[in-house]
């Protein structure tokens, strides 16, 4: 009985891991999206860690907050939160 639950709950977590892989736009970025991530690095980040950490994200200005959100760029971050 405990192979059984075993094996169930595996085959369960492969299958949750794979519909949240299917939900995440792919990790190559195109060029557009790496020109706007570049500008907005050199902009925004200040510990200069190469990420923007959530008090980096908060300074952002409307404008570029919708660059971003054209681009498609970060996208795959925020549907992890919201999960």
């Amino acid at each position: 009985m405990k192979k059984l639950l075993t094996i169930t709950a595996a085959l369960l977590l492969a299958g949750i891991v794979g519909v949240q892989a299917d939900n995440c736009p792919s990790k190559k970025k195109s060029a557009e999206q790496k020109a706007i991530m570049k500008e907005l690095l050199g902009k925004y980040d200040a510990n200069k860690d190469g990420k923007l950490c959530e008090g980096e994200k908060s300074k952002l200005s409307a404008e570029d907050k919708e660059k971003l959100k054209k681009c498609g760029a970060g996208e795959c971050s925020s549907k992890k939160k919201d999960a």
